[in-house]
């Protein structure tokens, strides 16, 4: 579903998207402002978290404005158009499970989606932080 929801957004202009870049949108909206922040919540190094956040600068869905505190400070914030690549994601992944229903029918796509459920819990999943599941086992992120 993934796969075919990072497609969908390639074929509708966002060419260069990927999932990382999803989680780390989230997070940013979520309210991680710098690099530091970002690496903590998507479980990844500082430098890591650098690299995706100039990706995501250099591609106009983020942006770094001064804190209004410390002028010395730049902040992260998700731009008009990082908001707009995510109302679209979300769309796709909406047509995407009405396709599967339309192939499987509504009664299985429930069941599926129950099974489903009890797999991985009831609990809804961070979407700004990939490490969520260790954090559930009591294991380190």
């Amino acid at each position: 579903m993934v796969d075919a929801a990072t497609a969908e957004l390639a074929r509708r202009g966002h060419e260069d998207v990927r999932p990382v870049h999803d989680f780390a949108l989230r997070a940013i909206a979520a309210g991680a402002d710098n690099a530091s922040e970002l690496g903590r919540r998507l479980s990844v190094s500082k430098q890591a978290a650098a690299k995706t956040i100039a990706v995501l600068q250099e591609r106009g869905y983020v942006a770094r404005d001064a804190d209004p505190l410390d002028a010395r400070r730049k902040r992260l914030h998700v731009t008009a158009l990082g908001f707009e690549l995510l109302r679209q994601g979300e769309a796709i992944f909406d047509e995407l499970r009405d396709q599967w229903e339309q192939q499987i029918g509504s009664a299985e796509l429930a069941g599926l989606e129950a099974h489903l459920a009890v797999l991985v819990g009831a609990r809804p999943v961070r979407l700004d932080a990939p490490g969520w599941i260790a954090q559930d086992l009591g294991e380190p992120a």
